[in-house]
């Protein structure tokens, strides 16, 4: 993964890095047929079964083969495909790749605060 900060022409810093999906995460859609009831005891407790939700999640169109990721302190972006020549180009065009990335959520709470007792 290679890494870039920069300052756009407003001043505000933003860092850059590229991101590869793993192969387990390049999943873009279910694909079993049909499900198969089989019953067992579930160890988990109830804070656990909540938290992980049952299912994976899915990647995104477009997002399969990897993408660019700008951050700032208050925002997130996104870019696909990664660009060729982002870890070289001048600071204006990596501006410009920024400024053509989505706005992507930030990940927020998750597993980091649920106080599991083992």
């Amino acid at each position: 993964m290679a890494y870039r900060i920069f300052r756009d022409s407003r001043g505000r810093e933003w860092q850059t890095w590229d991101v590869t999906p793993s192969l387990g995460e390049r999943r873009i859609g279910e694909r079993r047929m049909y499900s198969v009831a089989f019953h067992h005891e579930d160890l988990r407790s109830r804070n656990e079964r909540r938290a992980t939700g049952g299912h994976r999640p899915l990647m995104t169109a477009g997002l399969d083969t990897g993408w660019l990721c700008f951050e700032a302190a208050d925002e997130k972006r996104r870019l696909a495909p990664v660009p060729n020549d982002w870890q070289v180009c001048p600071r204006e065009r990596l501006e410009e790749y920024c400024e053509r990335a989505t706005v992507a959520r930030r990940a927020t709470g998750g597993l980091r605060n649920i106080d599991l007792k083992l």
